[in-house]
């Protein structure tokens, strides 16, 4: 599922890229059911919200579905400080029983960001690999400052 099709007034050489939204669902032996949400471009102030909103309903969607969310941002920039609430949003809940959103994000600039923001709903991982391995061991060690341990999440095979 694609969410959002750049304007052509956003999209200009050299400049930032739009914003670009997208579910991709697998299923892993041993671990189930993951919904990967990837998000592409630069999250700023002007679409901030869409990325919240879109999280919400993809952590939503995964607990009804019982599959294991993941956000990727590998090829997503962080701009503002807008873009740090619109994942602090929909991962509050999250934090506040104990567990994490698993984010991949190879980019030193969002490591940085979400290691000095110290998100608790966000467990920050270097790429797809690793994050899948802390979903199927059950333990998600912190991996940046100011991230809380998680309870593992319940299975659902």
């Amino acid at each position: 599922m694609e969410i959002g099709q750049p304007s052509p007034a956003r999209v200009r050489p050299g400049g930032p890229g739009p914003l670009l939204l997208r579910t991709e669902r697998e299923h892993r032996t041993g671990l189930g059911a993951v919904s990967v949400l990837k998000a592409r471009g630069t999250v700023d102030a002007d679409n901030a919200g869409r990325l919240s909103a879109a999280l919400a309903a993809h952590l939503a969607d995964a607990e009804r579905a019982g599959e294991h969310p993941l956000l990727d941002l590998t090829e997503a920039h962080l701009a503002c400080a807008a873009a740090l609430r619109a994942l602090a949003a929909p991962t509050g809940a999250l934090a506040r029983a104990g567990r994490a959103l698993h984010v991949v994000q190879p980019r030193p600039h969002v490591r940085e960001t979400l290691a000095e923001a110290g998100l608790p709903g966000i467990r920050a991982h270097a790429d797809l690999t690793t994050a899948l391995r802390a979903l199927d061991s059950g333990e998600t060690p912190p991996t940046e400052p100011g991230t809380v341990p998680t309870a593992p999440r319940p299975t659902h095979r």
